[in-house]
């Protein structure tokens, strides 16, 4: 499954990044081609998100770009509490599918468009409903806590959500002699158990990026920058995990780096966020982890299918569209607003 899904990410990688090539239409009766793309992108999009009384919100894994033009730019425990608490009409998502359908799920009635509709996720993709319904129905005693990265069929069928900035929260709110199922990335699962001393039944899924940083590499990398603290994802292999001196979130991450009277820092995962880390403490160096063969592997495929052209085009467009129904909108909501009370 790993191998398929990395020609798959390979395969999007590779793709090039086209732009609609209509030529005969006209966009929002403006008069402008489809196709038709602006000289300064940042400025039209500033001004079309005042228009529209838009909000766009970005997830740290995106280009520097997008994250710089962004109203709000965070993991997906803060985008999903900024989701749930926007007043904006039109909610424009610069991250991944089931992060956009997260923001729908919050709110049925606005907007919701995601500049491409092909960023998917590699955990949500691994964890097909049907087959997660099966695997649930083995252990009928059990509370479901399914991480967010995970498709909104999924979320309907689980109890309740976390991420990984509230994970281990969720998981202690439950008394110890109730049975958990945790989905879908089982090297979170485990991190999980480390921490908190429970028996976790796991789904067999992982992420692309994450399982892909090799041990041997980071050693070497440990070895070369003695003073370097080494900072992990806890989506990473256990082994990884067994190296790294802070293991958090992708915003506990980057409040370690702003916290820490250390000046080097090896960053073991998706290498977006270093962009942040150097805004908030430019004084300081950033390393970004290496994959196994020293491939690419590091940066999200799925991610960086948005562009800042996408961006423009989906807000001057307002599409393409996340469309869920009612119905599944509403047996969704219910595990994820468990969650965004807890945290």
């Amino acid at each position: 499954m790993l191998t398929i899904l990395l020609q798959s990410a390979t395969k999007l990688r590779t793709q090039t990044m086209s732009l609609p090539t209509l030529t005969n239409g006209h966009a929002n009766g403006c008069g402008a081609p489809k196709d038709y793309l602006p000289l300064d992108i940042a400025a039209s999009i500033r001004e079309l998100r005042s228009k529209k009384n838009a909000i766009i919100l970005a997830h740290y894994y995106q280009e520097s770009e997008i994250q710089d033009i962004a109203d709000y730019i965070g993991d997906s425990l803060g985008l999903a509490q900024q989701a749930a608490s926007t007043k904006a009409d039109l909610i424009v998502f610069a991250g991944v599918r089931f992060m956009a359908e997260t923001a729908k799920i919050l709110n049925p009635q606005r907007k919701v468009v995601l500049p491409d509709l092909d960023a998917g996720c590699s955990l949500a993709d691994n964890c097909p409903a049907d087959q997660f319904a099966a695997f649930r129905s083995q252990y009928p005693n059990h509370v479901v806590v399914s991480y967010v990265n995970c498709s909104v069929e999924v979320k309907a069928l689980s109890d309740i959500l976390c991420t990984s900035t509230n994970a281990v929260k969720v998981i202690q709110s439950f008394p110890e002699d109730q049975p958990i199922l945790f989905a879908p990335d089982q090297h979170l699962g485990r991190y999980l158990v480390s921490k908190t001393g429970r028996k976790l039944v796991l789904w067999p899924g992982s992420c692309i990026v994450h399982e892909t940083f090799d041990h041997q590499r980071i050693v070497k990398l440990k070895a070369r920058y003695q003073n370097a603290l080494v900072i992990a994802h806890p989506e990473c292999t256990e082994a990884v995990l067994a190296e790294a001196d802070f293991i958090g979130s992708t915003s506990q991450l980057l409040q370690f780096v702003k916290d820490s009277p250390k000046a080097e820092f090896i960053v073991v995962t998706e290498p977006g966020i270093i962009h942040q880390m150097e805004k908030a403490c430019p004084e300081k160096k950033f390393y970004p982890a290496p994959a196994e063969d020293g491939c690419a592997c590091n940066r999200c495929p799925f991610m960086r299918l948005n562009t800042l052209e996408k961006l423009y085009l989906a807000l001057r467009d307002e599409s393409p569209t996340i469309e869920l129904s009612n119905e599944l909108c509403e047996r969704a909501r219910q595990p994820l607003e468990r969650m965004l009370a807890l945290s």
